[in-house]
């Protein structure tokens, strides 16, 4: 067990639309009251501010420019990280507390700068693919990455008394890296979006990392000079988003530091030690949980609105703002609430001064909104030369697959109150409902004579910004269309396209298992490793856009459903695929096929069935599949007996106890079945998509016996009856013309 923590929110201001760790508190001495806050916006304004009395008091303030993109706290070694970097494009400017420029670096590189770290007087930076060192704004080393960067960092320079990067790679692995070449390569179970030093200093040895997963996962990594070594892993139960912001502080007053983590659910964790840690890899237990409405971009902690009281301070996506403190703050209470009691209370001259001043903004504002609003009806007149133009509104956007659930989850987040959401594929998209959302959905008709499968409109209640939409789709290939409309004037859409993959079900691994017995299809022609390349990367997810600079490319995937394996290795002129799933094989070879007609290139295609392979896999599908046809068998009995009561019915006829203990767990199975009718129809649709792409490859006709197999999918049929649907013994005869 743990101490429970009770914070209460602050509003403090909204600052703007900002990229993710954009927002620090500078370091000061306690003595000294509260903290000073630096905070670099989307519109290329930097600012450093802090708060009395509930109002910021600016210290200074840029001019607008490019977008920042990252923003770091820096000094000399061993000294007060006060020093302030941030990065616009490919250039990095360094300034200090009080706002003077002390640094202006060109840094020459040809992607604009993902991410930044400061140690020193070296300098990281990363862009999509490439890393740079940079001592004394010299150019030192660098790396290219096979795969495309999301975070960096490097152990502490202080402790380990070498500059060592680790590179956080979307193909689920942390590079690290000694004076720009690769020394170790550290497989993970998801792709790391996150990093940072445990403890803010990388522990006792300097070297311990923590990174954050897209799956939700945090873990511990000590890395040595020539190995790494696994601490501990905070598991994600619950489901939650992927954590983009964290921070070490002691909000216990122990003496040990707690784990703060921002996620793009809008939720914020504390996570400490128990109090009876047996071990260094048992895992940090939460004890403190928050939920706003909005992404969480950075998270911070310190005292910024009282410098008696520690709070957590956060912004958010639209860029609010606001604070988690210690501090027992008064219920607000509101004027009518208070003129509806009959209750008088005295405020202070301070309040007094704040409430003034809030009303005379307030109307100052509404006198601006009402000139400004009869200004554009002026100038939309017909006869009017004004033009209107199209409000540029940011929309953060991603579509991610939830390995748990093997559903795809769509998240559209916008800086102002989303109108409608319109969805438009060419591939047949199911929607899942999700209980959190407050839109209406309203389907449309799509002509059959059309390509379009999916029309869909979600209408957001007010003030939604933000929108979280499930669906899954099949083996088909297209393209899912979201056009979002913002509720702003005049009226505009934004469009977002998504590649919709046949095998995208599909998530990259490490390892490939050479004991199962495997299918394989092998291919050659004269296709460059360019093409083969592309065409994989259009059938597969998170293949690299950037060919790897090897002169064989092998990958490995597994599928989230049904557990099958897939390795794809190819090379100019030849590829080889392994899986034990002959579903996946077969896609592969259409696809393949079509594209290389596409491309007048002649293929000479050559493929091995294994009979293992089948039965291995009706093996791992059947428990679904039993489970399923079970919970159907108790859903149709279940609604047979709902009408009978519990116990002797009027003819004295008792209740044999299957179906005794059917409707007594009728709200349990009920509730199983409105989440899991989804995946009933998804199993016996991947079955019967077995058993077609079997037979194909076996060049046996088995119509007839497809009729026999659907029936049998519905009821309760044994391992050994469905395996017999897949014996090709019975009819080797009958042979496809």
């Amino acid at each position: 067990m743990s101490i429970a923590l009770e914070l209460a929110r602050v509003d403090y201001a909204l600052l703007g639309l900002s990229a993710n760790n954009c927002m620090k508190l500078l370091p000061h001495s306690p003595l000294k009251g509260v903290q000073k806050i630096v905070f670099g916006g989307s519109d290329g304004v930097l600012q450093v501010f802090s708060i009395k009395k509930g109002e910021m008091q600016v210290t200074f303030k840029t001019l607008p420019g490019e977008p920042i993109t990252c923003l770091e706290l820096g000094g000399v070694t061993g000294g007060v990280k006060d020093r302030i970097f941030v990065s616009s494009k490919n250039e990095v400017r360094g300034y200090n507390k009080k706002g003077k420029q002390f640094l202006g670096f060109d840094t020459n590189l040809t992607e604009p700068i993902k991410s930044m770290h400061v140690s020193g007087s070296d300098l990281l930076v990363t862009g999509s693919h490439v890393f740079n060192h940079y001592k004394d704004c010299k150019d030192v080393n660098s790396y290219l990455s096979s795969d495309a960067i999301n975070h960096v960092i490097s152990l502490n320079f202080e402790k380990t008394h070498r500059l060592t990067a680790v590179l956080a790679c979307c193909d689920r692995v942390l590079r690290v890296l000694e004076r720009g070449t690769l020394a170790q390569t550290i497989p993970l179970p998801s792709v790391p979006v996150a990093l940072g030093w445990l403890n803010n200093n990388g522990g006792s040895s300097g070297d311990n990392v923590v990174y954050a997963l897209q799956n939700g996962q945090i873990g511990l990594v000590q890395i040595t000079r020539t190995t790494y070594v696994w601490k501990w892993v905070i598991e994600n139960p619950k489901n939650r988003d992927a954590v983009r912001c964290m921070y070490w502080y002691d909000l216990l007053k122990d003496g040990n530091k707690e784990l703060i983590v921002g996620r793009d659910d809008g939720s914020i964790q504390v996570y400490s030690e128990p109090l009876e840690r047996l071990k260094d890899t048992d895992p940090l237990i939460e004890i403190y949980n928050y939920v706003c409405n909005e992404s969480v971009t950075s998270i911070q902690a310190g005292n910024l609105g009282n410098p008696a009281f520690d709070e957590i301070i956060a912004t958010t996506y639209t860029g609010w703002l606001f604070g988690l403190t210690t501090e027992v703050l008064e219920k607000q209470v509101s004027l009518d609430t208070i003129r509806n009691v009959g209750v008088s209370i005295k405020f202070s001259p301070e309040e007094k001064m704040k409430i003034d001043r809030l009303r005379a903004e307030i109307e100052d504002i509404e006198r601006t909104v009402v000139k400004m609003r009869e200004r554009y009806q002026m100038t939309t007149q017909e006869d009017s030369i004004g033009i209107s133009t199209i409000p540029e509104l940011s929309i953060s956007d991603k579509l991610t697959l939830l390995k748990e659930d093997s559903i795809f989850q769509l998240t559209i987040e916008a800086e102002t109150a989303i109108d409608n959401v319109l969805l438009h594929s060419d591939v047949a998209i199911k929607l899942i409902d999700v209980e959190k959302n407050s839109a209406v959905v309203s389907h449309s008709a799509c002509d059959p004579q059309s390509d379009n499968k999916l029309l869909a409109t979600y209408r957001c209640q007010v003030n939604t910004s933000k929108l979280n939409i499930l669906m899954q789709y099949g083996r088909e290939a297209g393209t899912l269309n979201v056009y979002t409309t913002p509720h702003a004037q005049p009226k505009a859409t934004h469009l977002r396209s998504y590649q919709i993959r046949q095998l995208a079900f599909h998530t990259r691994t490490h390892d490939f298992d050479e004991t199962r017995p495997c299918n394989i299809l092998s291919l050659k022609g004269g296709f460059s490793f360019a093409e083969m390349h592309y065409w994989i990367s259009h059938c597969l997810p998170e293949i690299p856009e950037k060919m790897p600079t090897t002169d064989e490319a092998v990958y490995n995937f597994e599928s989230t459903f049904i557990g099958s394996i897939l390795q794809c290795k190819y090379r100019k002129g030849e590829a080889e695929f392994k899986s034990d799933d002959v579903s996946s094989i077969s896609v592969l070879k259409d696809f393949l096929t079509k594209e290389a007609t596409m491309k007048k290139i002649q293929l000479s295609i050559a493929f091995v069935l294994s009979d293992e392979s089948m039965y291995s896999t009706l093996e791992r599908l059947y428990p679904k599949l039993e489970k399923a046809m079970q919970l159907q068998k108790q859903t149709r009995l279940l609604e047979a007996l709902k009408d009978i009561e519990m116990g002797e019915n009027e003819t004295g006829v008792t209740f044999i106890p299957e179906c005794r203990t059917v409707v007594e767990k009728q709200n349990e199975i009920q509730a199983y079945m409105n989440k899991q009718w989804l995946n009933i129809s998804r199993i016996q649709d991947v079955v019967t998509t077995l058993f077609i792409d079997w037979y194909r490859f076996k060049n046996i006709n088995a119509r007839t016996k497809l009729g026999n197999l659907r029936e049998a999918l519905q009821q309760n049929c044994s391992f050994q009856e469905l395996f017999d649907f897949f014996d090709t013994s019975a009819l080797a005869g009958s042979v496809e013309a």
